[in-house]
């Protein structure tokens, strides 16, 4: 948990995988997208906070990547590492929403998020996907799903883990646990 979230009683959902390959990696994601995708058809003008925490290699953009295509966006999906972040206009269930993807690395400065005018993309229709949230000391607002990557012993190994953090990430994290995940 970063330091931007305040532990919560009520939520507790979590789905762990061992992923040994990228494949397996980017059918977890996809897996999650048909969940956001379902919660998005459902609550159309609701917001959700993902971060996406791990080590540097644990795989954080490469599950972000294959995240952003699993709802649809067909074209690159390219790192925020320079631009702090990237936007994605998405569309499910003839609802539009959008992707903010964060990658917050390289910032200096706890603040430089808010000072870029990023504040105002945690208010719109869709979700925020943040990696290094740590970056942001506590400035961040409340997430509702913690994805944890940790990197295995090959290059393409990495267990994830998808934690619920309010009743909003609770009812995504519950919704992927009863789907079978397709490999």
């Amino acid at each position: 948990m970063t330091g931007n979230q305040t532990p919560q009683a009520s939520p507790k959902a979590t789905f762990k995988q061992y992923c040994r390959q990228e494949a397996e990696t980017a059918s977890l994601a996809k897996h999650l997208a048909a969940s956001l995708a379902h919660w998005m058809g459902l609550t159309p003008e609701a917001h959700i906070n993902i971060s996406l925490e791990g080590d540097l290699g644990a795989g954080k953009t490469t599950f972000a990547r294959h995240l952003i295509q699993g709802l649809g966006y067909g074209g690159k999906v390219k790192s925020p590492t320079y631009t702090l972040c990237e936007p994605y206009e998405l569309q499910s269930n003839q609802q539009t929403f959008t992707a903010h993807h964060f990658d917050l690395y390289r910032m200096r400065d706890p603040l430089e998020w808010q000072e870029a005018g990023f504040a105002e993309y945690f208010d719109v229709p869709g979700f925020c996907l943040i990696e290094w949230p740590e970056k942001a000391e506590g400035t961040l607002p409340a997430f509702d799903i913690q994805i944890l990557l940790t990197a295995g012993l090959q290059e393409n190994e990495r267990s994830i883990e998808l934690n619920a953090l309010s009743e909003q990430g609770k009812k995504i994290v519950v919704d992927i646990k009863q789907r079978p995940i397709d490999t």
